[in-house]
């Protein structure tokens, strides 16, 4: 049986009704929005090149073997395909009010995990395209896989040919599941390979092991509690978003001319936004910093279209309460180019990966604890992926700008995801809307940084630094 790795199945594990584990986006494009028909047979048209958008998971009795993909016998696309209007015409911020409201809903378990809405009534004749997929189906940079397989590269391609009738396969049923759990366990097929090569290649699985250690030196600091901020806390089932987008070649600009990444200058960009959110919530301390989650991608080009997660994670101390703009991006960039050196997202991905040698009904709970303990160690999570620079389309109509949607969970009450598309650099913005419903203080100022960098970095010259209000 197809299973899920044990870091899928994780994100089903931390899920709770108050932590729904969805990513998703949204898309706005050019009018007029298409029929329902245009949309299904759009959609239709493309479901053989992404298999798992017809499957549901399947659990193991007592959880003693990982949950496992099956078809879905059931499958009906009209009830993931949907569609709804804002009253025209629809603004900014209605669109953003909808996401939240959409995005706070837990997906159908008992179906295939994901669901698009299309949204009318956006104003200058636009429309949107709201996609939610749970992460245990895919991460971020695959899912850019799955958005080229969904649109076009042309306004009027060729059509594709009509699917032949999908016949799904039998589903298993309780004692089949429980059966090959158990036959697995025995067999070793679900994972013994770390000890299998340490049997078997003792120099390099040592040498491995001392490489790992090297990097997993920086993340020994996330088990010290992070900074006591109103960020960390419990959270609610509800979800405020907003989005800022700036134009990809300020960026650029930026990393010319001041050094660095565009990855460091996105962090830069976030570090800015919460320090003015801090410093309008009167939070702000000199010499203050966030520990920020940053998921890498460590999928290799052969693994591209392989639609699971292969992320790891660094972790970035954002120097929130560092008043230069410019020691800010520097910060960021040293942070960024040691581990690098360290290798970090390696020592990450070997952490996550120590989650397979664990029995799964003992992952099961221990995800289900991890979501109720209480946690400062992380302040929030920052995620970037590199969309395609050139125009796509769906059923004929341009897509103009897509901005990414990131689930929050545990302690963390607000989370940033930034996406690349076509010159555009969008922030898709999470918040927990009881606790964080000025996240467009956050939006704002995320922008405003943007600005003062590519002044520096053009050479204009920079105002006078000053502290946000209510900064001590």
């Amino acid at each position: 049986m197809d299973r899920l790795s044990p870091q899928d199945a994780s994100f089903l594990y931390t899920e709770t009704r108050n932590s729904p584990m969805h990513i998703g986006g949204v898309s706005i494009f050019t009018g007029p929005s298409p029929t329902g028909h245009e949309l299904y047979d759009a959609v239709q048209r493309k479901l053989a090149l992404v298999p798992r958008y017809r499957q549901r998971v399947l659990f193991s009795p007592l959880s003693i073997g990982p949950p496992v993909w099956s078809d879905d016998v059931h499958f009906d696309l009209g009830y993931h395909l949907r569609r709804t209007a804002l009253p025209s015409p629809g603004g900014e911020e209605e669109l953003a009010v909808l996401t939240g409201r959409v995005m706070s809903q837990q997906l159908d378990r008992s179906k295939p995990l994901w669901e698009m809405w299309a949204v009318e009534g956006l104003s200058e004749g636009r429309w949107a395209l709201l996609s939610k997929v749970h992460h245990s189906m895919v991460d971020g940079v695959s899912s850019t896989d799955l958005m080229t397989v969904l649109l076009d590269a042309a306004p009027h391609p060729p059509a594709a040919p009509l699917p032949a009738v999908w016949k799904p396969a039998p589903e298993p049923g309780p004692a089949r599941l429980l059966l090959d759990s158990a036959a697995a366990l025995a067999s070793g097929a679900i994972p013994r390979a770390g000890l299998r090569q340490a049997i078997h290649e003792p120099l390099a699985t040592a040498a491995r092991a001392i490489e790992i250690a090297n990097a997993a030196i920086p993340m020994l600091r996330t088990l010290s509690p992070g900074e006591v901020t109103s960020l960390n806390g419990p959270v609610g089932p509800h979800r405020r978003w907003q989005k800022a987008s700036v134009p990809l070649a300020d960026v650029q600009a930026v990393r010319t001319g001041l050094g660095g990444t565009v990855n460091d200058v996105v962090l830069a960009a976030v570090t800015g936004g919460f320090r003015a959110l801090l410093g309008s919530r009167g939070e702000l301390l000199q010499g203050q910093s966030l520990r920020a989650l940053v998921p890498v991608s460590i999928r290799p080009p052969s693994a591209r279209g392989v639609y699971d997660n292969q992320v790891s994670a660094v972790f970035a101390q954002l120097p929130v309460g560092t008043d230069d703009v410019l020691t800010r991006l520097e910060d960021l960039r040293h942070q960024m180019d040691d581990l690098k050196r360290r290798k970090g997202a390696l020592a990450g991905k070997m952490l996550t990966g120590l989650a397979g040698f664990a029995p799964p009904m003992l992952l099961a709970l221990a995800g289900r604890l991890s979501a109720r303990l209480p946690q400062r160690s992380i302040n929030t999570a920052a995620t970037n992926v590199p969309g395609p620079q050139a125009p796509l389309y769906l059923a004929g109509r341009q897509m103009l700008e897509s901005a990414p949607y990131v689930p929050i969970a545990g302690q963390i009450r607000v989370t940033v995801g930034i996406f690349s598309y076509n010159g555009t650099l969008s922030f898709g913005i999470t918040g927990d809307a009881e606790t964080a419903p000025d996240i467009d203080v956050l939006s704002r100022g995320i922008g405003h940084e943007i600005q003062l960098l590519v002044k520096l970095a053009k050479g204009r010259g920079l105002p006078r630094a000053r502290k946000p209000e209510g900064a001590t």
